[in-house]
Order: C-alpha cells, then sequence, then structure tokens
C-alpha cells in the first residue's frame, strides 16, 4: 500500500469514529437533562444502533457488493448523514429527533462495514496492516470525547444546563460532511459480487451459519453473547448520565479511559488464548462486566470516586476479552465454508437481537427506579446488569466445555 492511501484510508477511519463518537456518547445526558426523556424513551432512541445493525446486511448485499463502488456509497452515506445530524442538531424533543436518529443508524452502521471492505481492498497482508489503519478510529473516538469536555466544555454542568451538548449533533455533522467528500477520493474499491447473481437472504443475514448451533458449545457460546449484550447496553444508555449524576467532571473525556483501555487489551487477547485457552479467556471477559457494575454501584460517593474510574478502565476488558474473543473462536469454528455467515450470524446476533433487548431493559429499569421528583437510584440499576452479567458468568463456565488453545494472530 502506497503512503497516499494510507493517509487516506487512515484519516477515513479517524472520521468514522470520530463522528460516531461525538455524539453518541453524551447521548443518554442529553437526552435526560435537556430534552427530559424517559427511560422508555432513551432506550428507543439507543435501539435504534441495533435496527441499524439489522438492516445493515441488506444494504452492504443489496447494493454495495452488487452495484456501486464502497467508496462511492460510503461519500454518499455521510452526506446523507451529515443532514440527519444537523437536523438531529436542531431537534426540540424526543418525538422530533428519533425518526431523525433513526434514518442516521440505519444508514451509518453498514458504514462500519464499508470502512472495512475499502481497507481490506488495499492491503496485501491484512492481518498485519489493519490494525495500523484501524488504530486511527479509537483515536478519532478518544479526541472527540476530548474535545467534548476539555476543548469546548459542553459536558460541564453549566454546558449541560446551557444546552450545549445539542453541539455534538453538530460537531458530528461537520465531520460526517468533511468524511463525505474524502470518500470520493478513497481507491476505487468495485462491487464483489456480480449483479444478476441471485440474492440469498439467508446468506445476507448470516443464517447459513445457523448449522454451526448444532455444535453445543458454539450454541452456548451463541447464547452468551446474546444475553451479555444486555449489561453491554446498559454502559452505553446509562453510564454517561450516571457519571453526571455522581459529579464526575467532564464524564465525556474520563470515559476515552474506556477506549485507550480498549486499545492495550487488545494486544494480550494472544497472550491469553495461547496460554488459557477461549474459555478461561472469555470467563474473565464475563466477570470483569460484573465486577464493573459493581464498582459503579458502590462507587457513587466523592471518596469512593475511584471505582468509577476502575470501572470505567475495565472497558478494554469488558469488550476485548468477550466481543473480540468471540469473533476469534466463532472463525475457528466456522471454517472457510461459513466464515463470513458466521461472522455476520454473530454480528446480527449481539449487535442486532441482543443490544435491542438490552437497551429497551436498560430503559424499563431506569424508570422503574427513578422517584416521582425524577432522582434515579443508580445503585439499584446497577445491580441489574451486574447480576444478568454473573449469571452468564454461570451459565457459561457449567456448559461450555471447550477450552482449545486458539491462535490469536488475525487481530
Amino acid at each position: 500500500m502506497n503512503s497516499s492511501n494510507r493517509i487516506k484510508l487512515s484519516f477515513m477511519m479517524f472520521l468514522e469514529f470520530f463522528i460516531w463518537g461525538s455524539w453518541f456518547v453524551s447521548l443518554g445526558t442529553y437526552l435526560g437533562k435537556n430534552l427530559l426523556a424517559s427511560g422508555a424513551d432513551t432506550g428507543a432512541i439507543f435501539s435504534t444502533q441495533s435496527w441499524g445493525a439489522i438492516i445493515a446486511p441488506f444494504i452492504i448485499g443489496l447494493i454495495a457488493d452488487r452495484f456501486f463502488n464502497a467508496e462511492k456509497i460510503l461519500g454518499v452515506i455521510h452526506l446523507i448523514g451529515a443532514v440527519l445530524l444537523y437536523q438531529a442538531y436542531n431537534s426540540p424533543n424526543v418525538d422530533v429527533l428519533y425518526p431523525y436518529i433513526l434514518g442516521y443508524m440505519i444508514l451509518y452502521m453498514p458504514t462500519l462495514a464499508l470502512v472495512n471492505s475499502i481497507s481490506f481492498n488495499q492491503m496485501q497482508d491484512p492481518e498485519k496492516e489493519f490494525s495500523k489503519i484501524r488504530v486511527w478510529g479509537t483515536i478519532g473516538w478518544i479526541l472527540a470525547g476530548i474535545l467534548i469536555s476539555y476543548a469546548f466544555v459542553w459536558d460541564s454542568e453549566e454546558g449541560i444546563k446551557d444546552g450545549l451538548l445539542r453541539n455534538t449533533f453538530l460537531m458530528a455533522s461537520i465531520a460526517s460532511l468533511a468524511l463525505g467528500l474524502l470518500s470520493f477520493t478513497l481507491p476505487k474499491t468495485p462491487p464483489k459480487v456480480d449483479r444478476k447473481e441471485k440474492v440469498k437472504i439467508g446468506e445476507l443475514l448470516g443464517l447459513d451459519a445457523l448449522k454451526l448451533l448444532k455444535d453445543k458449545n458454539f450454541a452456548v457460546f451463541f447464547i452468551s453473547a446474546i444475553l451479555i449484550c444486555i449489561p453491554l447496553a446498559f454502559y452505553y444508555q446509562v453510564a454517561h448520565p450516571f457519571l453526571e449524576n455522581a459529579g464526575i467532571p467532564s464524564p465525556t473525556g474520563k470515559m476515552t479511559i474506556g477506549q485507550i483501555s480498549e486499545a492495550l487489551f487488545l494486544l494480550l487477547i494472544p497472550v491469553f488464548f495461547k496460554k488459557y485457552g477461549f474459555k478461561k479467556t472469555i470467563l474473565v471477559g464475563m466477570l470483569a462486566w460484573s465486577v464493573r457494575y459493581l464498582l459503579f454501584a458502590f462507587g457513587n460517593g466523592a471518596e469512593l470516586s475511584f471505582m468509577l474510574y476502575i470501572g470505567i478502565a475495565f472497558h478494554g476488558i469488558c469488550y476485548d476479552f468477550f466481543f473480540v474473543s468471540g469473533q476469534i473462536y466463532t472463525n475457528s469454528k466456522a471454517g472457510e465454508k461459513y466464515k463470513s455467515s458466521a461472522q455476520g450470524l454473530i454480528t446480527l446476533a449481539t449487535y442486532g437481537v441482543g443490544m435491542l433487548i438490552g437497551f429497551e431493559v436498560a430503559g424499563m429499569i431506569t424508570d422503574a427506579y427513578k422517584s416521582a421528583d425524577g432522582v434515579i437510584d443508580y445503585k439499584m440499576v446497577w445491580m441489574i446488569p451486574a447480576g444478568i452479567a454473573f449469571i452468564v458468568f454461570l451459565l457459561f463456565t457449567f456448559l461450555f466445555n471447550d477450552n482449545k488453545k486458539i491462535e490469536a494472530e488475525a487481530i
């Protein structure tokens, strides 16, 4: 890959995740504090991510892979996305905001696959080259949080009171416009499927890989992956308003500790896989979810705030040791024939079905522990996902019996 393409792809990945990190992290606080959304309303807004994940395979499989270059589709999507985010910036209430966010997420979620496809198309050795491009996405997400908290101070007490968090949509809109224009200069990535080839819905959704569920261990992993997304949804939906309520200054910036942790623990997965095997590695990830939420539940106080920072830093263990490990395990079980279908099935099950349930549950629990004057008992809210994560941990411990030591060089 020449240096010009490397720079373009790195900037593409940077903007892709800068956009998402610009508005998604602080969304829960914005909805609750500025738009006075209920837990159910907040759950519905966050669930748009899951609907986007469910619909994404159709956009990629029916359009991107058959009719148009990936970079052109990426450009058009982000230009439309810039308009939708600007409309979200101008939305006065949840009812007006919802259709714009739903439309945006239906368009945005497919771009996660598009940027990967464009990158892989330029690489001779993706296993060695991709991580150097993908890391710029993490940097983009982190920088978005730093700008919100420390440069613009939109998530300060005064900033929230003045409604400045709505500016996160404007920042994301400008970045989406920039990526939309940049996309048309990216290396050409032509369609990979003959447009005359018959469309197979099962293949698009990864349903061909359902045959893998005949393997008891894979079935246990599959069900556990769906269930663990319920605690994951709580983090995305509740963590920011919780930290703001707990008096943590610049919560958006503080939450970037989780992304830094994610990048660091990613490097440890091959070591754990080789030394301890898949089962022990993924169990560490499951247990970390439970411990993290217990830290949140009991660390809500000035003298115990260090527990909240530790909980944020646990993100690397929680996410990498379960989800990244799970992708590697799925890849090892699927074989060449079902490799793509299996990854599609896991994505549909987790980001689609699992998190859709999770966001709804998180909204219901938040409303259940909200007093008449609007005060939320966050200790009880966090105990629910902590308990769910521990149940999944026990389920996996006793039912999963495959601890093969998988090579993880593909990270």
